[in-house]
C-alpha cells in the first residue's frame, strides 16, 4: 500500500494575449459630470423655549456677578429673543432674613448670546415684597 503526501506546490497561471492579436480593453464609462453646486441653505437654528431660555439668562448673570442665584422670576418673548429676570443674592447674612438680593434684567437674542444685563432692583429678604418693581 503507497501512502500519498500532498505536495505544498501550488501552481499559478496567467493568462498571455495571443501573438498577432491586439490586446482589447473594455472602455470604462465617463465620470459623471458635476452637478452645479447647489447653494447650501444655512439649517435653522432651533428657536429657545421659555424654559431653556430662563436657564441661559440665569447662566449669564451668574458668570457675570460671581453670585448664586436664587431662581428666575420671570421671562418674557421679545421681538429679536428674551428678557429674563433673575434674583441673586448679593450679600449673605445672618440669620438669613437679612441676605440683600437684587434682581438682574438678561436680554439674550433668539440663540442665547447675551445682548445686555442690568441690576433693576435691590432689597433686603425681609423687605421683599410680593408685586413686581415699578
Amino acid at each position: 500500500m503507497t501512502i500519498r503526501r500532498p505536495t505544498a506546490e501550488k501552481t499559478t497561471t496567467t493568462r498571455r494575449p495571443t501573438a498577432g492579436k491586439p490586446r482589447t480593453q473594455t472602455p470604462r464609462p465617463a465620470p459623471p459630470e458635476p452637478e452645479p453646486e447647489a447653494r447650501a441653505e444655512p439649517k435653522p437654528k432651533p428657536q429657545l423655549t421659555a424654559v431653556t431660555a430662563g436657564g441661559v439668562g440665569m447662566r449669564h448673570i451668574e458668570d457675570l456677578t460671581t453670585k448664586q442665584a436664587e431662581g428666575i422670576t420671570s421671562v418674557q418673548r421679545t421681538e429679536g429673543g428674551w428678557l429674563i429676570n433673575v434674583e441673586v443674592v448679593e450679600d449673605r447674612r445672618i440669620p438669613s432674613s437679612g441676605d440683600m438680593l437684587a434682581v438682574y434684567q438678561a436680554e439674550i437674542d433668539g440663540e442665547g448670546s447675551l445682548l445686555s444685563y442690568r441690576r433693576i432692583r435691590r432689597y433686603r429678604r425681609s423687605n421683599a415684597d410680593y408685586g413686581e418693581a415699578v
